[in-house]
């Protein structure tokens, strides 16, 4: 049986596939566990600055659940604890500390339309296609609510949500989940030269500023505005802010050493 998700580092870029396009590559419970051991591996290397998320083949970035292969029984309790798993694959990519992109082909459907808007980024090709189809087979995408909301306004997730509609990928650079369309042959250009430029950046600065986003997320302005004050002053610590003010007026290119 051929790896269902493959990993492989390139010039400090690191790509997860999800390699199951003879099922629009869906996500089953162990492909969830496998991304999550493939993100771990790219949190700890200090070598990966950039992490690409695709899909395998040109149908579709992931389709969402492998509903085949989740309907078989294994009971109440350990069904909860394996959809936990989803849970656990946002929170890793929020936790990263690493900039993520989502490059996506043809559909992002479902649970695979959270893990794409769960990447810091959305590049997508001309044909792509994103919705949240569960309401029409009598479901509802309450997994991935919070990826939705955190990426467009709450009245249009809720739209998408209620219909089931798909959204194509003009229209998703309207609505503002996708940062950039490009056609087909020049998605893979689009994509590396993102990331590219991502891992030019500190990358201790890149990770705290990041992080600091998704932290004031869920925070008040009188709580968030403290918290990014104290983070300022950190930051400005760093040996890379310094470096990055001398290369500045030295007017040369900064070298980042990550601290």
């Amino acid at each position: 049986m051929p790896e269902e998700v493959l990993y492989d580092v390139s010039n400090e870029v690191a790509k997860l596939t999800i390699n199951r396009p003879e099922r629009a590559n869906a996500m089953s419970f162990d492909v969830m566990t496998q991304m999550r051991y493939a993100l771990h591996q790219a949190k700890v290397d200090s070598g990966v600055k950039v992490v690409i998320l695709q899909g395998a083949g040109d149908k579709a970035f992931c389709s969402g659940a492998d509903l085949m292969r989740m309907s078989e029984d294994v009971g109440l309790v350990a069904m909860q604890e394996a959809r936990g798993e989803l849970v656990g694959l946002f929170e890793d990519l929020w936790s990263l500390g690493k900039p993520t992109i989502a490059r996506v082909q043809g559909f992002a459907l479902a649970g695979g339309f959270g893990l794409a808007l769960a990447c810091d980024m959305v590049i997508a090709s001309e044909g792509a296609r994103f919705g949240t189809p569960e309401v029409n087979v009598g479901l509802w995408p309450y997994m991935i609510t919070v990826p939705l909301i955190r990426s467009m306004p709450p009245k249009k997730a809720l739209e998408l949500m209620l219909t089931g509609r798909l959204v194509d990928a003009e229209e998703a650079s309207r609505i503002g989940f996708v940062n950039k369309v490009v056609p087909a042959a020049e998605l893979d250009a689009a994509v590396e030269e993102m990331a590219f430029a991502l891992a030019s950046k500190s990358p201790v600065v890149m990770k705290l500023g990041r992080s600091s986003f998704y932290q004031v997320l869920e925070m008040s302005a009188d709580q968030a505005l403290p918290y990014l004050q104290s983070l300022l002053t950190l930051t400005s610590l760093t040996e890379d802010a310094k470096e990055g003010m001398a290369a500045f007026i030295a007017k040369r290119q900064p070298n980042w050493v990550g601290r």
